[in-house]
């Protein structure tokens, strides 16, 4: 199977930034590695010099869509922690465009993530803020972080953030559409329905990751649905914040919130602190940084949570910055390693 390109012709009318093939044949499709709701990804081969890539294949969507996410992945050159596109073709048959990516090859979070040691967490979570700073700095939302999205090549220390289909660029004021993200990693922003909300919604994202992390529970936040979501986040945040942030912003609580039996009765519940899901299975990965951390970026109100440039500079991240200024930054990581042994080298 080929996807093939239409020569040098954007197939878009967009104003592209990677040069198109000069052959008509030039990407092979190996396997399908992933599909979502609105496109298809394949590990495929680039003919012209037997690279890897990824060919992320649409499904029939509107055309403003498809420009949007093109736009939004063009003004992400540049940088290391954010997917490539290096090319833009549409299949012969069925006139359905498809993005040229880099290859990573992914490992699996759900066997990675247990596997990884706090060093390796603090790694890969800094590496992940540098995407998101990045990304903010261009003035877009990334509104879908989650493990799923987030490609890690252990064996290369690489870290990508990838599928930017449901990002948009911010403007002050504007209302957005509160159907996006992921149930677990939603901010309560959504699950509210306040759509002025902005880049913070990534920084609640990347906290509910960080907690599956940390407390090797993934998700941490796990609801049945959106209201049951904003119930198991009420359990931990506590519902008397729950309900200052939503006097504040908006003045009313969904009706599926309201009707849940017990979530609001005269008795509101208190927040638990963070120490409370700390194990004796976890304890290595759980420290007084790494919660106050948590605590500065799971806030109901999105405007006193942590930026990524903030979040970047917590003390959580001493050891990787000290790190990245010896120039030992890019040294691979590894597995199962506790505290003592983590990078001994690091400081020498």
């Amino acid at each position: 199977m080929s996807v093939l390109c239409e020569g040098k012709r954007d197939p878009l009318g967009l104003d592209m930034q990677v040069e198109a093939p000069r052959v008509q044949e030039r990407y092979e499709v190996i396997r399908k590695i992933g599909r979502g709701k609105y496109s298809e990804a394949f590990e495929g081969i680039d003919l012209t010099n037997n690279g890897k890539v990824c060919i992320k294949v649409l499904k029939p969507v509107k055309r403003k869509k498809i420009r949007r996410e093109i736009k939004i992945v063009q003004n992400l050159a540049g940088n290391t922690n954010t997917i490539q596109l290096f090319d833009i073709v549409r299949d012969p048959q069925s006139k359905t465009p498809a993005l040229i990516f880099e290859y990573v090859d992914n490992d699996d979070y759900k066997t990675l993530y247990p596997k990884l040691g706090n060093l390796d967490i603090q790694f890969y979570m800094f590496e992940l803020l540098k995407a998101l700073e990045f990304c903010h700095s261009r003035g877009i939302m990334h509104r879908d972080l989650k493990p799923h999205n987030v490609m890690i090549d252990h064996q290369k220390h690489q870290l990508r953030l990838i599928d930017w289909g449901l990002a948009e660029f911010y403007h002050p004021g504007t209302l957005y559409n509160v159907r996006v993200a992921s149930r677990y990693w939603k901010g309560p922003e959504l699950l509210v329905n306040i759509q002025d909300y902005d880049y913070s919604l990534d920084l609640w994202s990347f906290g509910a990751m960080l907690a599956g992390l940390i407390f090797q529970k993934e998700p941490f936040f796990r609801g049945q649905s959106n209201d049951d979501q904003l119930v198991k986040i009420g359990a931990v945040l506590g519902t008397d914040g729950l309900l200052d942030y939503v006097d504040k912003y908006l003045g009313e609580l969904p009706e599926g919130v309201k009707a849940v039996p017990g979530f609001l009765s005269d008795t509101l519940q208190l927040p638990q602190p963070w120490t409370n899901f700390v194990t004796a299975e976890n304890e290595h990965l759980t420290s007084t940084e790494a919660l106050d951390l948590l605590d500065k970026l799971l806030r109901y109100d999105h405007q006193e949570r942590l930026t990524a440039a903030e979040a970047m500079a917590h003390a959580y991240f001493d050891r990787v910055r000290a790190r990245e200024s010896t120039g030992d930054g890019s040294q691979p990581v590894s597995l199962n390693t506790s505290d003592t042994e983590d990078w001994s080298d690091m400081l020498s």
